[in-house]
């Protein structure tokens, strides 16, 4: 990235030899929720981020970093800080400026941020870069202070969303995606309804696989349906494969069996109890049709766009809008600060490819709807 074109000060990639000045700012900037000398190293040496440096003579006067979430279209102002001697010089607007430049160029439509609901300077900040409050979060920073969620689209796209009102819940377990995919769902189609860690793990013994590659099993699609069910939800299944699912994710022939005998079951179960199984592809139109109805999807994904491993992972349809679907994540990279798994936007064209898994190529699709009882 080129020097900026200020006339009183640059900006720049940071370099490793910047941290002893980058920690000298945190600690001039921030009375509490200081990044340490250990995790700028860690941010000054990673990929998946954007992080910019505002300096003159040779003088580090601010810095600005960025999270690019892998997989998505999501890039998350993380920390910006100017120092004492670079502040009234619009510096800050500057670094952030080019920080929404640099995650553009990176293919990111969406800047987050988090930002202290009585700091009104940087509200007015951002308020003027364009950025709307879409959310608080409670006691989020050490010293217990309120934070507004602020979020604007870096990259000019239609304000066509549509959109679900659905609560977040993080697996408890590696193993839980799906059924905390289905208590979102659940929970956001019946008021009534308490997500918890026994019904967690409830679910995940109604609907699990038994064996899944090399440890516990997932959730199969039909049992997730079944399951759901059982709790009042009109349930359909969009499975494009029939054969057993997932079996050859395990080695032995003899897990093969297991897994074999319970998608047997689980199909024959769900003939029984009336759940459509549809065995063809579900479309992206379909989806938003779906959404429309006011209905829910769990969507089985590839992880491998998120993380490197090749990893099927239930997670929850929120939204979809001429460019992006937008899903709830389980799985939380940051226990402390989940905020980066709701409402991830997953452009459409890469969704194409995330929502295959295994050589099979198996795509599935749960459809959930309020039970026709309740109307």
């Amino acid at each position: 990235m080129p020097a900026s074109p200020y006339p009183h000060f640059s900006i720049r990639p940071v370099g490793a030899a910047d941290t002893p000045a980058l920690h000298a700012l945190e600690q001039a900037c921030f009375d509490s929720d200081r990044l340490s000398r250990r995790r700028l190293r860690h941010w000054v040496a990673a990929e998946n981020r954007v992080f910019l440096v505002a300096e003159r003579e040779e003088q580090l006067l601010g810095y600005v970093l960025v999270l690019l979430r892998r997989g998505t279209r999501l890039a998350r102002l993380y920390s910006l800080a100017v120092g004492p001697r670079g502040r009234g010089q619009g510096i800050g607007k500057a670094l952030l400026s080019a920080a929404e430049e640099a995650s553009s160029h990176s293919g990111r439509l969406f800047m987050r941020l988090e930002v202290a609901e009585d700091n009104r300077a940087a509200i007015a900040l951002y308020q003027q870069l364009g950025y709307r409050t879409f959310g608080s979060y409670a006691n989020y920073y050490e010293d217990d202070g309120n934070a507004l969620r602020m979020q604007k689209r870096i990259r000019y796209r239609p304000e066509n969303l549509l959109s679900a009102r659905v609560p977040w819940y993080g697996q408890t377990t590696d193993f839980t995606c799906g059924p905390a995919a289905a208590m979102m769902a659940m929970a956001a189609l019946d008021a009534d309804y308490r997500p918890s860690a026994s019904e967690e793990l409830a679910l995940w013994r109604e609907a699990t696989t038994i064996f899944m590659t090399s440890g516990t099993g997932g959730c199969h699609p039909i049992g997730l349906a079944l399951a759901m069910r059982a709790r009042g939800f009109d349930c359909a299944v969009y499975l494009n494969q029939r054969t057993p699912l997932f079996a050859d994710s395990v080695r032995t022939q003899a897990k093969r069996a297991v897994i074999a005998r319970v998608d047997a079951d689980f199909r024959s179960a769900a003939a029984t109890a009336g759940i459509p199984v549809i065995e063809r592809e579900f479309t992206q139109e379909q989806l938003q049709q779906w959404l429309e109805e006011g209905a829910l999807a769990l969507l089985l994904i590839s992880t491998y766009r998120l993380d490197g491993k090749k990893v099927p992972h239930w997670v929850t349809l929120t939204g979809i809008d001429g460019e992006c679907l937008y899903v709830h994540d389980p799985d939380s990279d940051d226990e402390q600060n989940p905020l980066d798994s709701r409402d991830l936007p997953i452009a459409r064209e890469d969704f194409v490819s995330m929502s295959l898994f295994g050589k099979e190529k198996l795509r599935t699709a749960v459809l959930i709807r309020k039970s026709s009882k309740d109307y």
